[in-house]
Formats: C-alpha cells, sequence, structure tokens
C-alpha cells in the first residue's frame, strides 16, 4: 500500500502541465504541515495518537506437489505474512495542545509564502 501511495504522485506529475507541476511544487511542504495539523488534532480529539506497527505471522499448513511421475503428494509447509496494526499510543495532551499551535503558526507562514508563489507559477506558465 505505501509504495502505491509513493507511486502515485510521480504518475500524476508525469501527467502535469508545467503550470500543475509548478503549483504542486511550490505548495509540497504547505501540504506535508497541513497533514501534520490534520494528525495533531485528531490526535487531541480521541485523547491519543495512533502508531503503526507490523506484525510477523508464521501460518503451518499442509501444501500439496506432484511427483515426476504426475501423482500428487502433501508436505506440510509454512507462509510467513506481515500485518499492519494500528496500536494506541497515550500522549501528553498539554503538549499536543502546544504542537498543534506551533504547528498552526508555520502552516500560515507557509500558506503566505504559497500564495505568493502561486501566483509566480501563474505568471511563468499562463494557460
Amino acid at each position: 500500500m505505501r509504495r502505491t501511495l509513493l507511486i502515485l504522485p510521480l504518475l500524476v506529475a508525469a501527467c502535469a502541465t508545467p503550470r500543475e507541476q509548478c503549483i504542486s511544487d511550490v505548495t509540497r511542504e504547505l501540504r506535508v504541515m497541513t497533514g501534520l495539523v490534520n494528525e495533531t488534532q485528531a490526535n487531541i480529539q480521541r485523547g491519543y495518537a495512533v502508531a503503526e506497527t507490523q506484525e510477523v505471522q508464521t501460518i503451518r499448513s499442509t501444501c500439496t506437489g506432484t511427483n515426476d511421475d504426475g501423482s500428487s503428494f502433501t508436505f506440510p509447509c509454512e507462509e510467513t505474512r506481515t500485518i499492519d496494526r494500528q496500536v494506541p499510543v497515550a500522549i501528553d495532551l498539554n503538549a499536543e495542545q502546544a504542537k498543534l499551535a506551533s504547528l498552526q503558526e508555520r502552516q500560515a507562514q507557509l500558506q503566505r509564502a504559497a500564495d505568493a508563489a502561486v501566483q509566480q507559477c501563474v505568471a511563468i506558465h499562463p494557460e
């Protein structure tokens, strides 16, 4: 799933017009900051954070094979699976509130810078 999420912006960027690519480039940091603000707000609303962990499981079963003469045989086999799990993590709500205020302040700065940069993209790449 993560690989798909990493490749998708590259595919979209390949189809973007020069103006769209320029706007995407100058707003990238703002989009990251907005994601962090949203995540922090969700943590405060829930009262805890959510961390992703991976759990490795080995599943034992019986597999079937075919001999050279065409006859079938069974044998014990194992399959290893990696499962992503989300687990709750305790947070300091006061620290999280302070972090949110700081992130929102930085987000406002980035928004102002992005607005000016987008106007430059529009001027450089008229459609």
